[in-house]
């Protein structure tokens, strides 16, 4: 019958005193007091009924007993670290971190978000929102959704999808707004971040000497599409962020005009990361996406 395996915790005792030759240096290294140590050997020794160390004014050295079994179980909780750091890299390698703009993440990622979960439910995605463009090199992000027109020095940039925008509003508002220049009677709804949208619009379609009733700016378009399904005003919008919310009738297209922006939507990521399975999983599940709502 084999005997019972000593406590970890006394096992742990036992390698930092053999390690260090010191009770207090072995203490300091586990956090505990020397006394708490050397009650942890005791009972190991008692336990094993073999002298492990002797002890001495100078410190503690291995016994011919101590030195049978240090190296084993030395390598035993090495062996033991180097299991749990294998298990945290493979937790890195299964965690996506993506950055992508709010407005994008409300109202086209994460709507779509339980799709990629079902087919890769070994990865989990954490989502980063900023309007800066990511510093690989600094930041701890894997891939970012980015609107502009690819040319970012080195980084791959997957071409998505092109934006384009049009007017939307509420079904009520709709009533009212039969010609662009109609536009003029209501509060036009603008974005921070795409202040020039309503100016280019309205000019493309000949109305631009138009002077409206109301503007208000909204820090983001996730804050404008808001106050657009509440009736507030009109905002001008990429009808693919808004795509639920006209299925639902909650928003109207009142003018058959959709104008295509210069930029469009990209994956970029470094070269680097291009290897990598959770950036391609989730590059290949996005052109998924796209191609089934083209």
């Amino acid at each position: 019958m084999s005997n019972p395996i000593p406590s970890l915790n006394a096992l742990r005792a036992f390698v930092a005193a053999g390690r260090h030759g010191k009770l207090k240096d072995a203490a300091d290294e586990l956090f505990v007091t020397p006394s708490a140590l050397s009650h942890q050997i005791r009972n190991l020794e008692e336990s094993l009924d073999v002298q492990l160390f002797n002890r001495t004014k100078a410190g503690l050295s291995l016994t011919q007993a101590g030195e049978l079994i240090y190296s084993d179980i030395a390598t035993a909780f090495e062996q033991i670290g180097q299991a749990i750091t294998r298990l945290g890299r493979k937790s890195q390698e299964e965690l996506l971190n993506v950055s992508m703009l709010s407005t994008f993440a409300m109202r086209w990622f994460i709507p779509r978000l339980s799709n990629f979960q079902m087919q890769h439910p070994e990865i989990e995605v954490r989502i980063s929102t900023s309007v800066s463009q990511v510093d690989f090199a600094r930041e701890d992000i894997d891939c970012a959704i980015r609107s502009g027109r690819g040319n970012w020095p080195g980084l791959h940039a997957e071409y998505l999808f092109a934006e384009s925008f049009t007017p939307v509003c509420s079904p009520d508002l709709a009533k009212y707004l039969k010609h662009p220049e109609e536009l003029e009677n209501h509060t036009l709804l603008h974005a921070r971040l795409r202040p020039d949208d309503w100016h280019v619009w309205l000019g493309a379609v000949g109305a631009g000497e138009i002077q409206p009733h109301q503007e208000q700016m909204f820090e983001t378009r996730n804050f404008a599409i808001q106050a657009a399904v509440d009736g507030v005003g009109i905002a001008i919008v990429d009808p693919s962020l808004v795509a639920e919310e006209i299925r639902a009738g909650r928003l109207v297209v009142p003018f058959p005009q959709t104008l295509a922006d210069e930029s469009a939507y990209y994956l970029v990521y470094p070269e680097k990361h291009a290897s990598l399975p959770r950036i391609q999983a989730f590059q290949r599940w996005l052109l998924e996406q796209i191609g089934s709502q083209a």
